[in-house]
């Protein structure tokens, strides 16, 4: 080999390695995205349920890695109040996953109480992942009435006289 190829190579070495390092620590990171009010009949229509946190995961049948997402987003459901678990099909469902921009199985949406998706997972995430996406959105609900009387009373104590 001489010497340009030997450098060729060595590139390619190099990229190659960077492009899967890129790769292996995006996989089943859950990124934020903007809400899109305009999607939330087709998350209606694809099962989710409205006043819940749902994860909305998109598989195919012959996906390993979609096994091990469903056994997670399953456990994050079952062992947090308020999280439901949805799993969808994506070769029985095309046109969602068109109109989702869905490129990989696993996906899952991070779909928040309104319906509006606030997080998207490419590959499988941790448990550790689903929970701290999840999290925020389980936090941001609004007090119940037996809170907001419960607040009303303390106020109301602190302006009575002594």
């Amino acid at each position: 080999m001489n010497g340009t190829g030997a450098v060729v190579a060595v590139v390619a070495l190099v990229a190659a390695t960077a492009a899967g390092l890129v790769h292996r620590r995006r996989a089943g990171t859950v990124r934020r995205v903007s809400n899109d009010d305009g999607q939330t009949a087709l998350l209606r229509d694809l099962g989710v349920p409205g006043g819940t946190v749902t994860l909305l995961q998109f598989s195919s049948a012959f996906c390993a890695p979609c096994r091990a997402t469903r056994v997670i987003c399953a456990h994050v459901a079952e062992t947090v109040p308020g999280v439901a678990h949805v799993e969808i099909d994506a070769e029985s469902r095309l046109e969602a996953v068109r109109a989702l921009d869905i490129w990989r199985t696993p996906t899952v949406l991070v779909v928040d109480r309104a319906g509006r998706i606030a997080g998207r997972a490419q590959g499988t995430p941790t448990r550790a992942q689903v929970l701290a996406a999840v999290a925020p959105l389980l936090a941001a609900v609004a007090p119940t009435s037996a809170d907001t009387s419960a607040a009303d009373t303390s106020a109301d104590t602190e302006k009575s006289p002594a």
